[in-house]
């Protein structure tokens, strides 16, 4: 196919397996590290123009990677980030620091790719293959960070770690944020398999940080860095305190460090957990020795999106990518915090298969009696018939009243919101970040129509 817009790019790279779209298989002839080594050696390996920060977790890598790069970008150096999944555009995966590569760089990169991979073959036991599109992904944002000449790259791995295709680089830093059980059928069903495959990226000799984590992963954790000699840097051992709260401004956080250091940041994000990912990038930052007085102002600033993001007021419209029990969790509680806990919110919500429906659902009829349940988009398998009927049979054994609708286009789901809404209130999107990112793309295919409710 010719290459002649970015549109063009992503249709090339969905040509090949796409394994983003699956959430049974975890094989070592689909996930393996070796072909994607094939292809960056093949490539002249772009990655190693830059130095890297590498991070894996269940929640909070996203934001976490952000504050990073937002920080590297302002104490002067060109910075890649790499994030997964998109919200709306593809290009969200692949920027500097959340601004986007202009269109001549990412069709001349595209058309590099595309050019170089004609000569590319990997083959092995069972034969041939070609690489998948997440592999390829990958290399398209390494070619990015080099031809736009990035010196430094924060790279998010995009499933677990060990066979993840991100996790072929050597970093200066690796950095592990909360373990939750997610993608189970994938990863494992315990905290323990799951932490072991997100344990893999740390690298022989590189400085490992460690957000807060269940024992049972920080054991995992702490046992992989001690084999890798690997020093390590716990926010535990590094913070005394942390609180938050959130606010029509953003997130309030205060940091009372065991050095006895005390800050207080106006976060852009706003959410409870921004606390947390927001100390963990300042861990990183300062024992990199990466930091002046610039780096604070840029984290508060900071944003990217699906993340706990407004969109209108009028009702108020937020969009946030939580997927799972602790992260829903803190979610609520901060939604709850500016909007209370009136019965005239509505939230819509959609998940994919592989969560935790049961406490996950709990969780929303604890805050919700307005609940539209709605399609994840189609990257990934969801099931919303059996997750509306969960939520009725769930609702049955509570006093209260509800309305629980199943609308699954999310614009309509969207359009069905506002009407049940009074101005007053607000409308809470979350559960995948497929269903925030259909969301948000609905609200602006119909905002003209809304205009007096925009922010």
């Amino acid at each position: 196919m010719v290459i002649s817009c970015f549109d063009d790019v992503v249709r090339f790279m969905e040509s090949f397996t796409n394994l983003e779209k699956q959430t049974t298989h975890y094989t070592t002839r689909t996930y393996r590290l070796d072909r994607m080594k094939a292809l960056l050696a093949y490539l002249g390996n772009p990655e190693l123009s830059f130095r890297k920060i590498h991070l894996a977790g269940s929640k909070g890598k996203g934001s976490t990677a952000s504050y990073i790069a937002s920080a590297l970008t302002a104490l002067g150096y060109k910075t890649g980030l790499y994030l997964s999944p998109h919200l709306i555009d593809y290009r969200e995966r692949f920027s500097l620091s959340g601004t986007f590569f202009s269109d001549e760089l990412l069709v001349q990169t595209g058309k590099q790719l595309q050019t170089q991979l004609e000569g590319f073959h990997f083959s092995d036991q069972w034969g041939e293959t070609d690489p998948t599109t997440f592999e390829l992904y990958t290399a398209y944002a390494y070619l990015l960070f080099k031809n736009s000449g990035c010196e430094w790259a924060v790279i998010e791995t995009g499933l677990g770690g060990r066979l993840d295709a991100t996790n072929t680089i050597i970093p200066e830093a690796c950095v592990l944020c909360p373990i939750e059980l997610e993608h189970t059928k994938i990863l494992g069903d315990t905290i323990e398999k799951i932490a072991t495959e997100k344990s893999k990226i740390i690298k022989m000799g590189v400085p490992t940080f460690i957000g807060f984590e269940e024992k049972e992963a920080l054991s995992v954790f702490l046992a992989e860095a001690q084999a890798q000699k690997s020093a390590t840097y716990l926010l535990e051992d590094a913070i005394a305190s942390l609180t938050s709260r959130t606010t029509t401004e953003g997130e309030l956080v205060r940091y009372r460090w065991k050095n006895g250091n005390e800050e207080q940041l106006l976060l852009a994000m706003r959410g409870s957990v921004q606390a947390q990912n927001s100390a963990l990038a300042l861990l990183v930052l300062r024992s990199l020795g990466l930091y002046n007085e610039n780096v604070l102002p840029a984290i508060e600033k900071n944003q990217i999106p699906g993340r706990f993001q407004q969109l209108s007021t009028n009702p108020c419209l937020y969009v946030d990518g939580a997927h799972t029990t602790h992260s829903l969790q803190a979610l609520l509680q901060s939604f709850t915090l500016l909007h209370g806990s009136s019965k005239k919110n509505t939230i819509i919500y959609g998940a994919l298969e592989d969560k935790d429906h049961q406490h996950m659902a709990n969780l929303v009829l604890d805050h919700f009696q307005q609940i539209i349940i709605s399609r994840p988009g189609t990257y990934k398998k969801s099931d919303i018939s059996s997750l509306f009927a969960l939520f009725n049979a769930l609702a049955r054994e509570r006093t209260q009243p509800y309305r629980i609708l199943l609308i699954e286009d999310n614009r309509e789901a969207l359009k069905t919101a506002y009407s049940m809404t009074a101005d007053s209130d607000a409308v809470l999107v979350c559960g995948s970040f497929y269903l925030a990112g259909g969301v948000k793309a609905a609200f602006e295919q119909i905002r003209s129509a809304y205009e007096s409710q925009l922010a």
